[in-house]
């Protein structure tokens, strides 16, 4: 499962791709996308995120407004954030990352 927001990373990766690459981008990402589902962003998860931008407008540290809708979505669905870089999630409470490799 990947939240809305991700899908939109990634298919904003297809836009800024140059000519030589975009056709095989496209195809790479449609094909991940229709075998991944994608969680919508419904109440549960604005519930999760308005307790993530709660919690990081009280301890003074900003994040990335995607970092959050990513975080809300694997708080609201018990789910594991993956990301090559944590810093955007971490302490962030009830949010577990694991790190990729880079």
């Amino acid at each position: 499962m990947v939240a809305a927001i991700t899908a939109a990373e990634l298919l904003v990766g297809v836009h800024l791709a140059d000519a030589r690459h975009k056709a095989s981008r496209r195809k790479f990402i449609e094909s991940l996308l229709s075998s991944i589902p994608v969680e919508p962003y419904d109440l549960e998860i604005a519930r999760a995120h308005a307790g993530l931008l709660a919690h990081t407008r009280a301890t003074g540290r900003a994040r990335g407004a995607h970092d959050l809708l990513i975080a809300a979505t694997a708080r609201a669905r018990s789910r594991t954030v993956v990301t090559a870089d944590a810093s955007g999630f971490q302490d962030l409470p009830d949010i577990t990352v694991r790190l990729l490799p880079r």
